[in-house]
């Protein structure tokens, strides 16, 4: 697949599709996993044949979903953007769905022309578990206090090495720094949502944060302990990593 032709007809194609990631392994192909990428090009296929070069804005995790998501799409294929988003939707399983598809500049990359994120994470607040939010909220049966927690989550707010909010695997380890526009902590009655924006994440990165939040609402770290764990640039002072039935990817800005 990915026989991608130079060509003066080549063209660049921004498709924008909403998914459920309960049963998919993440967005990235892998061996013997199911993933999303995996489902989009083959109903791509179906539509265009394999004269395409695919490339998602994020990796995003298995269980992971997302409201917004977006792929630069290579093609020398002819097909009206609104005809292949329409023919998508017919062949795509039932947890994607293309929401948008427009001719973009040659130049454009869905991952490096990609200005920021925002990531939402939800919790089920109640002592009682929702069934119609099983794998798409963390239930959490105890207090939680949204307004102390937000107070806390200002600290991750700016320029910081994100070293202790990153699960460490085999990728190789770059420049650690990332710029967090904006973190709050809201609450709809039982539900609990928190809302971050940056300018890239870290592997885990988001999770992780939520799992120190939720840390510092046990009182197993104090209120005002981020900025120090972030200062010690080491994953073991954070808190555990959430799981990640309650991670939606929720916006891409690329102005």
């Amino acid at each position: 697949m990915q026989h991608i032709h130079t060509d003066s007809n080549l063209r660049n194609l921004l498709i924008t599709i909403s998914y459920d990631g309960k049963h998919f392994h993440g967005w990235q192909i892998q061996q013997n996993a199911c993933t999303v990428q995996e489902a989009f090009q083959k109903a791509l296929s179906k539509i265009i044949g394999d004269d395409f070069d695919v490339k998602g804005c994020s990796r995003t995790d298995s269980g992971v979903h997302a409201n917004m998501y977006c792929i630069s799409l290579k093609t020398t294929h002819p097909i009206l953007a609104q005809r292949l988003k329409a023919a998508l939707n017919r062949w795509l399983p039932l947890s994607i769905v293309v929401l948008d598809c427009v001719e973009v500049d040659l130049d454009f990359h869905a991952r490096y022309s990609c200005k920021s994120k925002e990531y939402i994470y939800k919790i089920w607040n109640s002592e009682v578990r929702n069934p119609f939010l099983d794998g798409y909220a963390l239930h959490y049966r105890y207090k939680l206090d949204e307004n102390m927690l937000n107070r806390a989550a200002q600290a991750y707010v700016g320029s910081h090495d994100f070293t202790s909010f990153c699960t460490l695997d085999s990728r190789e380890r770059g420049d650690m720094v990332r710029t967090v526009k904006a973190f709050s902590v809201t609450r709809s009655g039982s539900l609990v949502t928190m809302k971050v924006e940056a300018d890239g994440f870290l592997y885990n990165m988001v999770r992780i944060m939520v799992g120190t939040l939720l840390r510092i609402q046990q009182g197993k770290l104090s209120v005002d302990s981020i900025p120090e764990i972030i200062e010690k640039k080491d994953r073991h002072y954070a808190g555990p990593t959430a799981q990640a039935c309650g991670l939606y990817l929720n916006r891409v800005n690329y102005v």
